[in-house]
């Protein structure tokens, strides 16, 4: 069956300091069940509510990404994330206080009330809590948690610009939160801290000389 391609809302947003009135209005749609997309410190990224099923379905659609793949979540706090994994471990407790907000995504073994297609099946998640003003600002309205997985095709190369996400997501998603050129220079470093000791999953923003001293 083709699917019905949408039109995508785009609101041009400060980047530095985004106007509440897009952002609620972005954050509603997530919250119905909608696929918005919204610029990061890296590239922009695809949120929808990780707790909605269809939603999460739609996500995956719409990169033609496997379902053994899991989702990257972004939250507003550590009391949040407390919610959604099963320990946080001394090393992943210095590590966010020394890294968030920013750039380092951090894989805890999930809670159960996490759905497993976002988990992937693998029972980890990685989490991070976003620096960016829109992403930040978006993830609280949204109700704490909102997915943060890069708003590309599977396999493509994540965009920076409104005008790359229209063309590989284009009438896929709700609405575009237009941020402007975001830095792409590279992509979040992600560090598995449900084992001891971590492990470097990716090297990204944060290097890992910067790391080795929390480790």
């Amino acid at each position: 069956m083709v699917r019905k391609k949408m039109h995508t809302l785009i609101r041009k947003v400060d980047a530095d300091h985004p106007d509440d009135r897009q952002i609620q209005e972005a954050a509603r749609l997530i919250i119905r069940g909608g696929v918005v997309v919204y610029p990061t410190e890296s590239f922009y990224g695809l949120g929808v509510n990780p707790e909605d099923a269809a939603a999460v379905e739609r996500l995956f659609r719409a990169k033609e990404r496997q379902r053994k793949h899991p989702i990257l979540l972004l939250v507003d706090s550590p009391r949040t994330l407390a919610q959604l994994v099963r320990e946080v471990l001394p090393a992943a407790s210095r590590l966010m206080e020394a890294f968030w907000p920013g750039g380092l995504t951090l894989v805890f073994r999930a809670s159960n009330c996490l759905l497993p297609s976002v988990t992937g099946g693998t029972g980890k998640v990685g989490i991070r809590i976003s620096s960016h003003p829109v992403a930040a600002a978006l993830v609280k309205a949204a109700g704490g948690m909102v997915t943060g997985t890069s708003a590309n095709l599977s396999g493509k190369p994540p965009c920076c610009s409104t005008r790359e996400v229209l063309g590989q997501l284009g009438g896929e998603v709700e609405m575009i939160l237009d941020g402007g050129q975001t830095e792409g220079r590279t992509a979040t470093t992600v560090l598995d801290v449900s084992v001891e000791p971590p492990q470097i999953l990716r090297e990204g923003m944060i290097s890992r000389r910067q790391l080795q001293e929390y480790l």
